[in-house]
């Protein structure tokens, strides 16, 4: 009978090999490639559902210029050639800093607003090596209205121009065709118009994607602003549009019952019903320029 000494010590020898050599190494005698992880892609076009944000950044390097716009109620008649003659309209940049941080500004002809804001990616959804069944990002932001003040014999400070908001944005891609996001929204106005109205404000964002072809989408987006000042006196704004992409460009065409382009404008202050044809007609449009390559292709 053989002795099991030389086959314990071969096994000792064995499990020793295989702890000093790394995974990778492992892979390469075996001539096989590491496993990765399987991102999920697109679950949005662009940054933005109709006027909220998605989980969806600029790619490191690359400038998004966007352009939005709201045109006036079509319920103001043929004078105003059902709101063509009115506008809103928002410029913005947004820049990707790595695959996961983007930075964004804007300008808006509503109140004159000036924003900016930064969004991180702290999950990606995934299958492979591991699964994570959801996106998630965080954005916070602030905004500030350089409208002149109207009551010039008080105190108006400077700091009472501007807000803050800050926003989870949970996104799922459940197929190629359907991707549903969840927006849980924090709003702090630093001033407000009564002092009976809460400087803090709650909403619930909810928006989808809905894969109609290869280029076309149909998009929605709703936020239930929770019980307050605002929720008593302003209406919850929603969104419906569709997405067409053509190549650099994502042009995005929708009807909603608000004209801010702003978090704070369109959560905390839609005024719009649907049911009194309150509707206005506007578009987005967004546009990539890609500025340096990213880290991973750079020589």
């Amino acid at each position: 009978m053989k002795h099991p000494l030389p086959h314990f010590f071969l096994s000792i020898c064995l499990i020793f090999t295989l702890q000093t050599v790394s995974g990778q190494d492992l892979f390469d005698l075996l001539g096989e490639d590491e496993p990765k992880p399987d991102y999920t892609t697109a679950t949005f076009k662009t940054t933005r559902i109709v006027s909220g944000h998605s989980v969806e950044n600029p790619a490191e390097g690359v400038l998004l210029f966007m352009i939005q716009h709201r045109f006036g109620k079509l319920n103001s008649g043929p004078y105003d050639l059902f709101g063509l003659d009115q506008s809103t309209i928002r410029f913005g940049f947004e820049y990707g800093i790595n695959d996961r941080i983007s930075i964004g500004t804007g300008r808006s002809s509503y109140q004159k607003t000036y924003d900016a804001f930064i969004k991180v990616k702290l999950l990606r959804q995934q299958t492979g090596v591991k699964t994570i069944p959801v996106s998630l990002s965080w954005m916070s932001g602030t905004d500030l209205f350089s409208l002149k003040w109207q009551d010039t014999s008080r105190t108006n400070y400077f700091s009472s121009r501007f807000s803050y908001v800050h926003q989870l944005l949970i996104a799922r891609k459940f197929s190629d065709g359907l991707s549903l996001q969840f927006s849980p929204v924090f709003i702090h106005r630093n001033l407000v118009a009564k002092t009976s109205d809460d400087n803090d404000t709650w909403a619930l964002g909810m928006g989808g994607r809905l894969k109609l072809t290869k280029r076309l989408s149909l998009n929605a987006e709703y936020h239930y602003v929770l019980p307050g000042s605002v929720a008593d006196r302003f209406v919850n704004p929603l969104n419906i549009g569709f997405d067409i992409e053509t190549g650099g460009h994502v042009f995005q065409i929708h009807i909603t019952n608000t004209q801010p382009m702003f978090e704070r404008g369109f959560i905390t202050e839609t005024t719009g019903k649907w049911t009194n044809g309150d509707i206005y007609f506007g578009f987005n449009i967004s546009r990539v320029f890609t500025l340096r390559k990213p880290a991973a292709f750079r020589e």
